[in-house]
């Protein structure tokens, strides 16, 4: 008992400590100087923005970093570009003047650096954005009507749409009186100290006698003992606990152990609750039969795994490099270096299956960056295609030199799937590649990649890549385990891979091929994969998981409940082939859902790979090289494109056929690429095929965009005062954009938007088309007048 009760003590104890630089005293006071000019830096800010607001606004609507660089901006605010977009984010697109609430968070934490402390700071922090809040909903709904001419939103953006919502939800009366509710919940849970005060003068008035029995409980409270009524309580609770929990465990004490598990118990209560419910016999059931751990794969119990006789040798045209190549290219070496007078200490040769990669140590005093610019040299004196230099190679005090061999090999997925190192691999979900210099298999967990960009010249071994990569899966993962969600413009690259729909694709409800090929349904797809996400992140919430592994294990050791929502979760993989055709067609409205995932998603096992053949910036961007840090490169034409997929040359001195390099971090590996042909790709899907199934694809849940009914909502009647000349600006120019009618009429970019979407239903401009502009309807400024007419009648 009193060994519980250290350990208890022990393990509340804050473990936590500030930092060593924090303590010193010359910091702390830098620390207090620069949160005190921060406070009085933006409490400026915002008193300037109430005058010099309405002047900067049409230049405030883009990004931090381009205005403060544009040095052809100037603005009013007495603070500079940084106040007066800072002063606009949180006053107009933010809280309203319930900002100014957050100068009392830069004050306090001022403070606490001169050594004043008045109050928690996390405390403070909940506080403040629970009042911020209230204000900007409170402020946008009593003035609402005041903000339509002023550049100036009291209740900001978040006030003005949450107060529009309530009213349309709920109406004025009850929008009213949802504000004072919370108002009177916040006092009366925020501030306990006032709510005790006035308690305290209600029971001075009717102060009531103690009677016996209350003495009596009071002084068994201060002897540390326990009230009966209370242990029966614990008693009861314990009983509907064991019988009314949807948990499968029915054995009491196995429900109790969990418990003091999870921290719930000590010693003395789990003995306790156990007594008590061994009082009661008569309404627990007792089983002693232990539960066996949940097994997905009992579904398809059957299902064997594809077997290696189904893959090809490919060693008909191997050859070994020569004894005789292998001097003759050292010797070429050495004779080059000597031209330049670089003399070296030692060499060796290093025989791969594409390549030979040849080790040099220079003499002392021989710099590298001399070494490095004989590159062509070497390639010219060897006669050979694609040399490459490493120098130095990573972790050895030698420089590399890559020399293609003259009669390359080729590298069967058949070894590389019997590999000891494949078989034998623990890994999430293990991608074989092939074979590196050392001729060792390549393998890799795509779960700790998390995201793969593979790219290269047409004809350099793309597709052979995507399907080594999808072989190495089928071969490892049972389909409980994993899905596959195919995404193919280009319609014939992964059509073969269609038979196995019931087994390992994923797909949506209402689509009708298994292989996403139709651009509408790729975006639906992309952003049905967003909307499975946030499920997941839901369920690993509830079940207290940080990723998919932890909750699938509990859920495996049936702690989680399916009654609750529970289910087990498998692993996604997303394969988008022909990115490059995606980007062209749809912009914007594929690569945002594909940089959310790709940001996002790691943690619940949603995975993704995009090929594309054309490695430039504008299909592969700042946001997808951000997100995708593991890259595989084929041989492309230029040094551009190799920079533009690894960050670094190397891609253009490949030999081809699938010859790549892959970056994971830092380190660059060559790797040739294994082979795997149509017919063993096909043999493979028709042994799945043949084998019992699931009813249907994994069914992706439904999405509903945005549309174009929303508008119908908007009344006509409460047209803008620059509806008119918005609606003639447009006709004019034949471009309805939300941008040119801020610019023009130097307004907020929330009345421009109201102000288009009255464009739209009034039939002036067509709807929401992503990243185009929206199309005009009206071509005339005759049909224009007529239409405004027609409308003001």
């Amino acid at each position: 008992m009193a060994k519980n009760k250290k350990l208890n003590t022990k393990s509340k104890k804050k473990i936590i400590t500030k930092p060593k630089f924090l303590a010193d005293e010359r910091t702390k006071f830098l620390f207090g100087i620069s949160f005190s000019l921060l406070s009085i830096y933006i409490g400026l800010a915002f008193v300037s923005f109430f005058f010099t607001g309405g002047a900067d606004q049409s230049k405030l609507d883009m990004k931090w970093l381009e205005l403060i660089t544009n040095s052809q901006i100037r603005v009013e605010n007495w603070t500079g570009k940084t106040g007066a977009y800072i002063s606009n984010l949180l006053i107009n697109k933010g809280f309203g003047i319930a900002s100014f609430s957050f100068l009392y968070i830069l004050i306090l934490i001022s403070l606490r650096f001169w050594g004043i402390k008045i109050q928690s700071i996390r405390k403070t922090v909940l506080y403040t954005l629970i009042f911020s809040i209230w204000t900007s909903i409170f402020m946008a709904f009593v003035f609402i009507d005041s903000t339509n001419d002023s550049f100036l939103y009291l209740g900001g953006a978040h006030g003005y749409f949450m107060s529009e919502w309530l009213i349309s939800a709920i109406g004025n009366i009850g929008t009213l009186f949802i504000l004072i509710l919370s108002a009177l919940s916040f006092i009366t849970f925020g501030f306990q100290n006032s709510t005790k005060f006035f308690n305290k003068l209600f029971k001075h008035k009717n102060k009531p006698e103690k009677n016996q029995e209350t003495v009596a409980n009071d002084s068994n409270l201060k002897n540390g003992s326990v009230n009966e009524s209370e242990k029966k309580e614990e008693a009861e609770d314990l009983t509907a606990e064991i019988i009314l929990s949807p948990e499968p465990l029915s054995n009491p004490i196995e429900t109790l152990q969990e418990d003091s598990l999870k921290g719930k118990n000590t010693e003395t209560d789990l003995e306790l609750k156990i007594e008590n419910a061994k009082n009661k016999e008569e309404t627990v059931k007792i089983s002693h039969e232990p539960l066996h751990d949940f097994d997905p794969t009992l579904d398809l119990s059957h299902y064997k795994y594809p077997p290696l006789q189904l893959l090809a040798e490919h060693q008909a045209n191997n050859s070994a490099v020569s004894k005789e190549e292998l001097e003759s290219n050292k010797n070429k070496i050495v004779e080059t270096l000597r031209h330049y007078k670089i003399e070296i200490t030692q060499i060796k040769a290093t025989i791969g299956p594409t390549v030979t990669l040849y080790e040099i140590v220079p003499a002392p005093g021989i710099r590298i960056s001399k070494i490095k610019n004989l590159e062509d040299d070497i390639a010219l004196n060897l006669a050979a295609l694609g040399i490459r230099i490493i120098a130095p190679i990573p972790g050895k005090g030698t420089i590399g030199i890559e020399v293609p061999n003259r009669a390359p090999e080729i590298v069967s997925m058949k070894s590389i799937i019997a590999s000891k190192i494949f078989q034998e691999s623990k890994y999430a979900l293990p991608v074989a590649l092939g074979r590196t210099i050392s001729n060792e298999t390549y393998t890799l967990d795509l779960t700790k990649m998390p995201h793969l960009l593979v790219a290269g010249a047409t004809g350099q071994g793309k597709s052979v890549g995507l399907n080594a990569i999808i072989t190495s899966l089928l071969y490892k993962k049972h389909p409980s385990q994993l899905k596959f969600v195919l995404i193919d413009p280009k319609k014939v690259e992964l059509s073969i891979y269609s038979t196995i729909e019931k087994h390992f694709l994923a797909k949506l409800p209402d689509a009708e091929e298994p292989i996403i090929t139709d651009i509408h349904k790729v975006i639906a797809t992309l952003n049905s994969l967003c909307v499975e996400m946030d499920s997941r992140y839901d369920l690993l919430k509830k079940a207290h998981a940080r990723n998919l592994k932890e909750y699938n294990t509990k859920f495996v050791k049936r702690k989680l409940n399916p009654e609750n929502g529970h289910r087990y979760l498998p692993y996604i993989v997303v394969i988008i082939d022909e990115f490059a055709d995606l980007i062209m067609t749809a912009g914007k409205e594929v690569e945002a859902p594909i940089a959310r995932i790709a940001q996002l998603a790691r943690a619940i096992g949603i995975h993704m790979i995009i090929a594309t053949q054309r490695p430039s910036t504008n299909i592969i961007t700042g946001v997808i090289k951000a997100n995708f840090p593991a890259r595989i490169a084929f041989k492309v034409a230029s040094m551009i494109d190799s920079r533009t997929i690894l960050d670094s040359p190397g891609a253009n001195q490949l030999i081809g056929r699938g010859d790549m390099l892959i970056s994971l971090g830092s380190d660059l590996v060559r790797i040739q690429c294994a082979f795997v042909d149509t017919p063993e790709v096909e043999a493979i899907t028709e042994f799945i095929q043949k084998q019992q199934s699931y009813p249907s694809a994994l069914l992706l849940p439904e999405f509903v965009g945005e549309s174009s009914e929303n508008t119908a909502e908007v009344d006509l009647q409460k047209r803008d005062i620059l509806f008119e000349d918005a609606a003639r600006l447009v006709v004019g120019s034949q471009q309805g954009s939300t941008s040119g009618i801020q610019r023009r009429f130097s307004i907020g970019y929330n009345r421009a938007g109201r102000i288009v979407d009255q464009l739209e239903a009034a039939g002036i401009v067509g709807p929401f088309e992503g990243s185009k502009a929206r199309q005009v309807l009206i071509h005339d400024e005759f049909s224009l007048e007529k239409l405004l007419n027609e409308i003001m009648a």
